[in-house]
């Protein structure tokens, strides 16, 4: 935890810090940010966001950054902890005019020394498919705002696709695109594929082949982000009305879903073997949720304010057991080998597997430490680790999965640790024995041969994102997180009748498998949780020998891991 005690400690931003693995340092030398590196007024803005991609250059210097600040678009070689960033020599830049840039994604599989295919999604809801290394743009989806006019929230290829790409606004929906197809110059008409609770897949009428392939609406209000599972098999969206929901991306499946203790959610991803989600959001918390369960495991309070990122550290999380490490042997070198900015794909299916074959063949619990990071408006970054001890209770006492034990409002567990706390209170320990048993029965299977999907398409205005936020400034100085900012004066009477909506859905879900209540799972505190930025931070990479954050001032910073420092580099302990 941060030091508590003097108000000056407190607000020193640290360079440093220490964990099991040994001392994380700031490369100062290594920043990256607009080659003035004057800080950025963000007020207004979207948030800053970061993408890498390695070209496999046979100079080995092959990695490449693409970071947005404000109207502009910079995409540099990334020389992390090797050499100082040379803020001088962008490979593109690129100002825009009535719409700034939201988010980006690379295309691994398509990536080379002489070019590279990467989208960029707007405020104003186009999405741009550009090569920064020849300085061209190919194409333009949704250029006269037909598909939808709301703002792009996240945009990710399709894993194992050259042409496939999925788009996710502020309006709650989301839309499959083929690089191949025009846009058409009338809006879409769409017939329904598939309905279920709370989200629909519909697909595009035409004669002829055109974009967007599919459009799924999810939930009420935006969706924040999705993530693809680590084998591309399943999706999982994190949305405003604070549910996450994870779907069989073929078949258009709900696997299964969860609410957040309050608030929207803001941020999701995947464990390396895809076994665990974790999402983050308004609750200030990290929320884990078990894949094959179906259920919350645990919950991390570390935050003052909104979590705006979470990621998995593909590199620190570890498996071992008792037997020589025959399959399995030098965990943290077996990551390493294999990881490379967004081209783990390879690396976290064979830790899937690594994963699968010890729980199968073997009697005793594996021994898991899985490590995430966070980061939030609250500017702080911190660490987790999620163990065994939480993932394999083993609780003779413990209560069994019925709906009449869960659903009791009543229902406070008898046993010794922390049944006395208050419903709505932070337990100060880790009530370990209050964990719910994992569950025997693996998730269902939801492989489909085709698109199928479902119906009634709840389009939400932004109004509810309004009404959290004038709740919020009172407890968050720093709530400016772009999901909050445009919603029109007109939606005042939808914006009362969603939040009373909203409150009444929520009392009904607490206390459920879908949001249990604090003291039903285990609480995790952090690692280390460092304030480490003046602004609210909106990036949180794991890369092989560093981590990657960044703030909403527009500074990407680096991050040696322990041992990957160049020696002449100094460092200071604390930026005044």
């Amino acid at each position: 935890m941060a030091a508590e005690g003097g108000g000056k400690e407190m607000n020193e931003i640290k360079t440093q810090f220490t964990t099991r693995e040994g001392v994380y340092k700031l490369l100062t030398h290594s920043e990256y940010s607009r080659p003035n590196r004057v800080p950025f007024n963000s007020q207004g803005s979207n948030p800053v966001k970061v993408s890498f991609v390695n070209v496999n250059d046979q100079s080995g210097n092959g990695d490449r950054i693409c970071f947005n600040v404000g109207r502009e678009l910079y995409f540099y070689i990334y020389k992390g902890v090797r050499k100082a960033a040379d803020l001088s020599k962008p490979i593109d830049k690129r100002i825009y005019k009535g719409t700034q840039p939201t988010c980006h994604d690379f295309n691994p599989l398509t990536a080379t020394a002489e070019s590279v295919s990467l989208l960029v999604g707007f405020s104003a809801g186009q999405v741009q498919l550009i090569d920064p290394i020849k300085k061209e743009t190919s194409k333009l989806f949704n250029e006269e705002r037909l598909i939808d006019k709301s703002r792009v929230t996240c945009v990710r290829w399709v894993p194992g696709s050259e042409s496939l790409f999925l788009v996710a606004h502020s309006s709650g929906s989301m839309y499959l695109y083929n690089v191949e197809n025009t846009c058409g110059t009338t809006a879409p008409h769409y017939q329904l594929l598939k309905q279920g609770e709370n989200y629909a897949v519909h697909t595009c009428k035409s004669k002829s082949a055109r974009n967007p392939l599919l459009r799924w609406t999810v939930g009420e209000g935006s969706l924040n982000e999705f993530a693809f599972s680590p084998d591309g098999k399943f999706l999982a969206c994190a949305s405003q009305d604070g549910f996450l929901r994870v779907f069989g991306f073929d078949a258009a499946e709900l696997h299964g879903t969860m609410k957040s203790y309050f608030g929207g959610l803001l941020c999701v991803c995947w464990s390396p073997d895809g076994r665990y989600i974790v999402a983050g959001g308004e609750d200030d918390l990290v929320t884990v949720w078990s894949f094959s369960d179906c259920r919350v495991i645990a919950r991390g309070h570390g935050h003052k304010s909104w979590v705006s990122v979470v990621a998995f550290d593909h590199c620190t999380t570890s498996v071992e057991d008792g037997d020589p490490p025959a399959e399995f042997s030098g965990s943290d070198e077996d990551f390493h080998e294999q990881i490379h900015f967004g081209a783990g794909r390879e690396r976290a299916n064979s830790a899937h597997s690594r994963l699968s074959k010890r729980n199968s063949t073997d009697s005793r619990p594996v021994s898991v430490t899985y490590r995430f990071g966070s980061v939030g408006q609250d500017t702080q970054l911190c660490l987790w680790d999620l163990t065994e001890d939480i993932l394999f209770p083993h609780l003779p006492l413990s209560r069994t999965r019925t709906h009449t034990n869960v659903m009791s409002a009543t229902n406070n567990v008898s046993n010794s640790s922390s049944s006395g706390n208050p419903t709505n209170s932070l337990p100060s320990t880790l009530p370990r024995s209050n964990s719910l048993p994992h569950s025997s029965n693996p998730g269902n299977s939801i492989i489909d041969s085709a698109f199928i999907a479902t119906g009634v398409s709840k389009f939400a205005t932004l109004s509810l994102h309004d009404s959290r936020k004038e709740r919020h400034e009172k407890d968050h100085k720093r709530n400016h997180s772009m999901g909050h900012i445009s919603s029109k004066s007109s939606d005042k009477l939808n914006q009362l009748s969603s939040s009373r909506t909203a409150k009444a859905d929520a009392a009904k879900t607490l206390g459920t498998t879908l949001c249990p209540r604090m003291d039903e799972v285990p609480l995790l505190e952090p690692l280390v949780c460092k304030k480490i930025a003046h602004e609210r931070l909106t990036v949180l990479i794991f890369l092989e020998d560093c981590l990657v954050t960044a703030c909403q001032e527009g500074f990407v910073c680096t991050w040696a891991r322990p041992g990957k420092v160049v020696s002449d580099r100094p460092f200071e302990d604390t930026v005044m």
